[in-house]
């Protein structure tokens, strides 16, 4: 077991296991140590609003700290200079650790973020794991090319660490969001600093224990709590920093690169927002349309970026198509998540629980058609009835904005092509999906749409060795597997010249 940083149990009288809040502090160079101000703040729990813990507020002098400790680790300790074989054992070690502590994990991620636990331990671990482990095993593979010059000179190229890398990760998939940063910079030999959300800091924080009993040397993974406009701001300007990872909204993504850009110039990885069309065509299985449907906007209570929140439906099949997906959003189960039989938990705090009740109110007074939800509920927590749409036009309100809540809305449309220009007639590009049983229809589509993932007949289907980004406001750069290991790399030249060779 990683060593307890302070050790206070928890527990709401809910259904959840008892496990302990054991890391609430800053983690600065290998030690758990206070924010320099004294300060803390409140996570809650968005089952009930109640105070699960305090945690340490970090701010620009915290991050400041982490910096100068993981340039330290990489100007002269061993982790960049490690072969890649070496970095990948240790990181092969740290998936081993977080396996073992699988359930503890998965609570905390669920108490925090209000995700059902069951998401939590069969997608978010899961996913964890795969990702650290395909980078571990990428990490003694990276090399260069070498060049036959114009001359008597040989050129060869390198890929090498940036240095000290920052990331900045969302509420919405705490854990994956982190290992997605932390698994390829680690992996390509930098060192880094991560401000975890306000809102869900406990995975973070553990994950960090973890990482240093699995032997990542002092340093080289430093995680700062704390709020974006101090903590957050600090990592996107910080004059030490390489290179900056974030994910999360476009709104605050333009700020980051502007503070990037206005510091060191530093690269960004931006993974932002999304408006994602999902498009069902006549020739559909209308049952399977509408499963699809329901996982591309419900998963996660809807607070996935890549949320199918546009769904297009041919006007020949629209009428029954509403009918069996209204049918399937009343019958999802929306409570207590650490329940089995929990579809549906809350949202992850009162912010943004407001938001998408606003949202729902501004698409009644547009004038689109409230098919089922609209409400909050229950009396207690941060709950949202699953929410329909109908008849949503395209300059409305629900149709154009991130809402990132429980809210489906459904527009009609007739030919492929106007689908395709609709599609393609929005700010965002992430994802975007079909569902017909027209191969050459489907192609045709994912051929057309702007969006960086497009999926025929499926929907949230990630893997590690697919690359993961958007086009237009959802971002730019790419993750998963060698995509991100890359992106964590500069590329050098070398020119070394050549004498007496017979084959200049």
């Amino acid at each position: 077991m990683a060593p307890a940083e302070n050790s206070s149990p928890v527990g709401n009288g809910s259904s959840e296991p008892k496990y302990p809040i054991k890391y609430t502090k800053c983690f600065i160079d290998g030690e758990f140590v206070d924010a320099i101000s004294g300060k803390t703040f409140e996570t809650l729990d968005p089952r009930t609003g109640e105070v699960i813990t305090s945690v340490a507020e970090g701010d620009a002098v915290d991050i400041d700290r982490a910096v100068k400790a993981a340039r330290q680790a990489f100007d002269e300790g061993p982790w960049p200079r490690m072969s890649g074989a070496a970095r990948g054992k240790v990181l092969f070690k740290y998936a081993d650790l977080i396996e073992q502590h699988t359930d503890e994990l998965a609570y905390l991620e669920t108490l925090d973020n209000g995700k059902p636990f069951v998401l939590s331990k069969y997608a978010d671990i899961v996913g964890v794991l795969k990702c650290l482990r395909n980078v571990a095993g990428w990490a003694d593979k990276i090399s260069g090319q070498t060049y036959k010059m114009d001359g008597p000179y040989q050129g060869m190229s390198l890929y090498e660490p940036y240095g000290v890398t920052g990331a900045i990760i969302p509420w919405n998939f705490p854990m994956l969001m982190f290992m997605l940063k932390v698994g390829p910079a680690l992996a390509a030999g930098n060192t880094i600093v991560v401000k975890p959300a306000e809102q869900t800091p406990l995975t973070a924080l553990y994950l960090a224990a973890l990482a240093k009993e699995a032997g990542i040397p002092s340093g080289a993974l430093n995680v700062v709590p704390g709020f974006g406009p101090t903590a957050g701001a600090a990592v996107a300007s910080h004059m030490d920093i390489n290179k900056v990872g974030f994910t999360g909204s476009t709104e605050v993504g333009k700020i980051i690169m502007e503070a990037a850009a206005k510091s060191n110039l530093k690269p960004v990885t931006l993974e932002l927002g999304g408006k994602s069309p999902l498009v069902i065509c006549e020739d559909a299985d209308l049952d399977a349309a509408v499963d699809i449907a329901n996982l591309a906007l419900f998963f996660n209570m809807g607070q996935c970026c890549t949320a199918g929140s546009r769904v297009f439906v041919q006007d020949t099949i629209y009428d029954a198509f509403v009918a069996k997906a209204v049918e399937k959003a009343k019958k999802r189960v929306v409570g207590d998540p650490f329940k089995p039989e929990v579809e549906q938990g809350p949202q992850v705090d009162e912010t943004q629980f407001k938001k998408i009740l606003e949202y729902i109110e501004s698409g009644k007074a547009e004038g689109a058609q409230l098919l089922t939800g609209g409400c909050a509920a229950g009396n207690k927590g941060y709950y949202i009835e699953p929410t329909i749409f109908g008849d949503v036009q395209d300059d409305m309100k629900i149709a154009r904005e991130e809402i990132f809540g429980p809210v489906m809305s459904l527009l009609k449309f007739k030919t492929l092509d106007e689908a395709i220009k609709r599609a393609n007639t929005s700010s965002y590009g992430l994802a975007a999906a079909i569902v017909s049983k027209d191969i050459d229809v489907a192609n045709r589509f994912a051929r057309s749409v702007r969006a960086g993932t497009v999926w025929i007949n499926c929907y949230h289907v990630y893997d590690q060795s697919l690359p993961f980004g958007g086009y237009k406001t959802s971002g730019f750069g790419r993750e998963h597997g060698l995509h991100s290991i890359l992106s964590h790399m500069q590329l050098k030249a070398i020119v070394t010249p050549l004498k007496d060779s017979p084959w200049l």
